[in-house]
């Protein structure tokens, strides 16, 4: 059990100068705060912060971090505030207790390695003292050495956050004693069967094992001396979690693993080292592929060694690793080393400075009598470009900094951005200018009638964000566009005596469209919204192109209807009889599409027979007299004829199920539907039906105008729907 004098003793021992009355002080308020509360162990809750400073000593900090250990649950668990620590103990240790506070108040719930590593790099960012990190280290350290004591399902999801998040930051800080002993505690409270496996196979020859290394140390020292060269040399197992992930790596049992123990050659210089690399391989046979240089070619963590697998005695593998005292004191307890050497990722250029510079300062440490030189100063955002936040499912997400809720909510998804109107952070309501800071927990309000402003463009960060606001605001005024185009082109044509929603969809508009260098006629209209080509241009490039159709209403006063082309008929076309010219090819005119029980005239065409249209058609009204030719409609029972329906309604769920189940009942079949929402949130149902006359489809009108949200409903002029 360790005491308070225990710690003092081991600050004093590398900082002879070291103020201890900030440490006695801490401990006495720690004791006062803690007053009663116990342990799962049943130990006095006091002993956690004892041994968590007492872990902070052995890593040679300085006095406020130490009492930062002793202090460092008082704000969760006592009635402490931070303004009380800041009185008592000043900024330094009040603003280190209130990172590691905040830190300890994440829940991590993925294990997808994306996520676990924006929660690592989020610790870093919000701990803009390092050493935030290093108290909540030495925290979990030792609640990780006192979890048995927690219930089964908690042991485990401690365990699963402290392998996925602590150990690898352990790991990324170069603090690597740490790290191994997390790992091999996560591990056996994650598989503990497998865990226990492993620890009996080593057990098993542990006598042998060691003797084994007594014998290669031997061989190695006396071989040093041989060549001129003074070194250590010291053999250990691995630890059990690395021994667990080679055997996963190399798919075998542990009897099969063959370089368990790990030897390790300090010697004084570069040179020494490739001296003695020499010398290994001149007694042992390398094993080929096994050999890394990290010396003349170091890591991106700076990490430098020479290593090689040789047969040694009896056959057995033995891996070797050979660096200098510099070399090994940065591997082992540097804060930057094992970025890539044992996460196995890439490490951009800027990381790799960043923690190269920290490894560093962590060196010139050693130099320092006083520890407080070289901590207090320490105040680095690791991330400086980068802020994390929360889901409100626990996710984290990474932003730029600066970024707004609106970045946010385009990262979930393009329709949540376009709909956002508010957003809560930490549940309360901000702006939407409110620039996100590091473990924020965002949620955002949307109203499906909200629509993207272009002043977001001013305020957003990510180029997703940006991109779909601008791919809003180009759509929207393309739909404008083409609605004040259709507008114009509308007005335009009523002037000379068309209807421009008649030959919307014709081919000849679509020629039309094509004579501009357009595709499509909605491109032409928008570009007569836009001012580019003018509704005037288009209605002259019509009345030039203008399809047959059109044309066959233009009278000429010099064919009789005695000369209209005669065919061969079993019985009345389409159910028109032509008074006086019998068997003669009828068709119904597209502009006006008429059906029975409405009132009919005929029109002689140019060699096409009679286009029968309604007497009220206005291209009928708009053509000569001369080339008219009375019909009548002629009783065929059981005929249906084709008419197109629009219905305008409330965009709600079920409507199209309403209206065609309106239709249905009226024995109606729908040929072709097309639904459409518009700007203003309303949908725009075309059908092309099919009808037996005039008062069945009154009937289907009336009908339909009965259903729940339905706002218009009217006959169209044409049966192009599209």
């Amino acid at each position: 059990m360790i005491r308070l004098n225990d710690i003092i003793d081991w600050v004093l021992s590398y900082h002879p100068e070291a103020e201890i009355t900030l440490i006695e002080k801490a401990y006495v308020f720690s004791a006062k705060a803690h007053a009663g509360q116990v342990r799962l162990s049943g130990e006095p809750y006091l002993m956690h912060p004892l041994e968590v400073a007492g872990i902070l000593a052995q890593m040679r900090l300085d006095i406020y971090s130490v009492a930062s250990g002793l202090l460092h649950d008082t704000l969760e668990d006592t009635r402490t505030n931070v303004d009380e620590l800041r009185r008592l103990f000043g900024d330094e240790v009040s603003q280190i207790v209130n990172g590691v506070t905040k830190i300890g108040k994440f829940e991590f719930s993925s294990t997808e390695e994306r996520q676990a590593e924006n929660m690592r790099k989020m610790i870093m960012a919000m701990a803009n003292d390092i050493r935030v990190i290093l108290v909540k280290l030495a925290d979990r350290l030792h609640n990780m050495r006192t979890l048995s004591f927690q219930i089964p399902e908690k042991r485990r999801v401690i365990a699963q956050e402290t392998q996925d998040i602590y150990a690898p930051l352990a790991g990324r800080l170069g603090i690597d004693w740490i790290r191994t002993e997390l790992e091999d505690l996560s591990f056996s409270h994650i598989q503990p069967e497998t865990y226990e496996e492993i620890l009996r196979g080593l057990a098993k020859n542990e006598k042998e094992r060691e003797r084994y290394i007594r014998e290669v140390i031997g061989i190695l020292q006396g071989k040093l001396r041989e060549f001129g060269l003074e070194g250590r040399v010291s053999g250990r197992p691995k630890h059990i979690y690395s021994i667990y992930k080679k055997m996963i790596r190399q798919n075998v049992d542990l009897d099969d693993i063959y370089d368990i123990i790990a030897f390790r050659i300090i010697l004084s210089s570069i040179r020494e080292c490739y001296g003695a690399l020499g010398m290994i391989h001149s007694i042992w046979k390398p094993i080929p592929g096994r050999f890394k240089d990290y010396i003349g070619m170091p890591k991106a963590n700076m990490y430098q060694s020479l290593h090689t697998t040789v047969v040694g005695p009896h056959g057995e593998r033995v891996e070797i690793q050979i660096r200098t005292d510099d070399m090994d004191r940065i591997a082992k307890e540097g804060i930057a080393a094992h970025w890539v050497y044992k996460e196995g990722g890439a490490v951009q250029e800027s990381d790799s400075k960043r923690f190269s510079w920290l490894r560093q300062l962590l060196e010139w440490q050693k130099d320092l009598k006083d520890p407080r030189e070289f901590l207090e100063t320490v105040r680095v955002d690791l991330f400086p470009d980068d802020v994390y936040v929360f889901t409100p499912k626990g996710e984290v997400k990474s932003f730029p900094r600066g970024a707004t809720p609106i970045d946010f909510a385009y990262s979930v998804h393009s329709a949540v951005g376009d709909r956002c109107t508010g957003a809560k952070v930490n549940g309360k309501l901000v702006p939407l200018k409110y620039e996100l800071n590091n473990g924020d927990i965002v949620e955002i309000l949307t109203s499906p009638n909200h629509v993207p402003s272009k002043d977001w463009l001013k305020i957003v960060r990510t180029s997703r964000a940006r991109t779909r606001i601008r791919h809003w605001i180009k759509t929207e005024e393309r739909e404008r566009s083409i609605a004040l185009g259709r507008e114009l082109c509308d007005r335009e044509f009523r002037k000379h005596g068309l209807s421009f929603s008649k030959y919307l969809n014709s081919e000849t508009m679509e020629e039309v469209a094509q004579s501009f260098s357009f595709q499509k006629v909605e491109d032409l209209l928008a570009s007569i919204g836009y001012g580019k080509v003018s509704a005037l241009q288009a209605v002259g490039k019509f009345t030039t192109l203008r399809e047959p159709e059109a044309e066959e209403t233009e009278g000429t006063k010099d064919v009789p209807p005695e000369r209209v082309e005669r065919k061969e008929r079993a019985g009345p076309r389409g159910g028109v009889n032509v008074k006086g010219v019998p068997d003669i090819m009828v068709r119904f005119a597209k502009c006006c599409n008429p059906l029975p029980g409405e009132q009919i005239v005929g029109y002689i065409t140019r060699g096409r027979g009679v286009s029968v249209h309604r007497v009220d058609c206005a291209s009928l009204l708009a053509s000569g007299f001369e080339r008219r030719i009375d019909v009548e409609w002629d009783k065929v029972n059981g005929e249906v004829h084709p008419v197109g329906l629009v219905v305008v309604c409330a965009n709600v769920k079920g409507m199209l199920a309403a209206i065609s189940g309106t239709l249905s009942n009226l024995d109606i079949n729908i040929l072709e539907a097309n639904i459409r929402t518009r700007l203003d949130n309303r949908s725009e149902c075309k059908f092309v039906v099919e009808v037996h006359d005039s008062e069945h489809l009154n009937r289907a009108v009336a009908a339909v105008r009965k259903i729940k949200d339905v706002l218009e409903v009217y006959r169209s002029s044409t049966l192009e729907i599209h």
